[in-house]
């Protein structure tokens, strides 16, 4: 593991002990990281602060990307308690269930757009925030899934949202590579997480996914929280704009 002592960053994302986010909380802390975490809103919190505070988290911050002004609040803590920042994970997703649950072609126009704003632009703004704390270079993480660039059954309002934010990635690199700030997408595989829970028929996907890939076993939230360390590390330093997947090898699949 590479180490990432002094280096200190925010995490978006955190719900319960079965987040990705949390994978990548625990693996970063274990590499030295300094983090700060958010929780969505009061009932998040009782789930999230036990979990920050086991990685000694030096803030606990309310962000709803939805809520005006809550995520300008978060970069404003940040800016007040360490003056810059290294690293950020976006790992948030929404999609109102009855346009997730449904084909594309009948999802309702302001399903889409939250879905885009929450699960998308939420990255843009967030780089935007980040950027002048960044001042000597950073990294940028956020989490897609296969079925940005392949039709997944049951997936369906999900993919062109994901395959639009892999796309903001790649932007988003081009134009902050000038500052040193890194931009990578991860593509975990299916893995039991409550965001995953709300797609239709989800356990039978991860079966799918066990049997078809090559290791034939599913990836883990630490598993990702691994990768999420080396990219955030210095070795890393000349990658950018890509997509990783942690998938057993899953995606090189027919």
């Amino acid at each position: 593991m590479q180490s990432l002592q002094g280096k200190c960053g925010l995490i978006i994302g955190v719900a319960n002990a079965q987040s990705i986010a949390w994978g990548c909380a625990r693996q970063l802390k274990a590499a030295g990281a300094r983090s700060a975490i958010t929780y969505l809103n009061a009932k998040a919190e009782s789930h999230v602060r036990p979990l920050a505070e086991q990685i000694e988290a030096e803030l606990i911050l309310p962000c709803d990307v939805e809520q005006p002004g809550q995520l300008e609040a978060v970069f404003a803590a940040l800016e007040q308690h360490w003056g810059q920042l290294d690293y950020l994970i976006h790992s948030i997703a929404y999609a109102p269930l009855a346009d997730l649950h449904g084909r594309l072609v009948d999802c309702s126009t302001a399903g889409f757009l939250r879905a885009m704003d929450v699960s998308c632009h939420s990255l843009i703004r967030m780089a935007k925030l980040a950027e002048p704390l960044m001042p000597k270079g950073g990294t940028l993480l956020t989490m897609s899934y296969l079925g940005a660039e392949r039709v997944v059954e049951h997936y369906g309002l999900m993919g062109p949202v994901k395959a639009a934010l892999e796309s903001t990635v790649r932007y988003l690199a081009a134009e902050l590579a000038e500052r040193g700030i890194r931009v990578h997408a991860i593509s975990p595989g299916p893995m039991p997480t409550r965001a995953a829970s709300g797609i239709a028929h989800f356990d039978t996907l991860m079966q799918a996914a066990m049997a078809k890939s090559p290791q034939h076993q599913l990836a883990t939230p630490d598993d990702v929280g691994q990768l999420a360390s080396f990219l955030i590390s210095d070795a890393a330093r000349v990658l950018t704009g890509s997509t990783h997947y942690v998938d057993a090898g899953y995606h090189i699949m027919g």
